[in-house]
């Protein structure tokens, strides 16, 4: 199915978990997910089921000093 992830259209596995996207983008750590303008908890990433041409942002955290 077709995704939209930080602006680029990008295909995803059919009934795909916001959990299952991050896996099969090879995105581990910590990320913050929003779904179609909404912050998606890490909690409800595994049951927060992906739809055709939702829009998701990404946004790893990096540290510093």
């Amino acid at each position: 199915m077709k995704l939209w992830v930080n602006g680029k259209a990008i295909e995803a596995p059919e009934a795909c978990s916001v959990s299952g996207l991050l896996t099969h983008l090879n995105i581990d750590g910590t990320v913050a997910v929003e779904r179609n303008g909404e912050l998606v908890r890490r909690a409800d990433q595994a049951s927060t089921r992906l739809n055709v041409k939702d829009r998701l942002e990404i946004v790893h955290f990096v540290g510093g000093g």
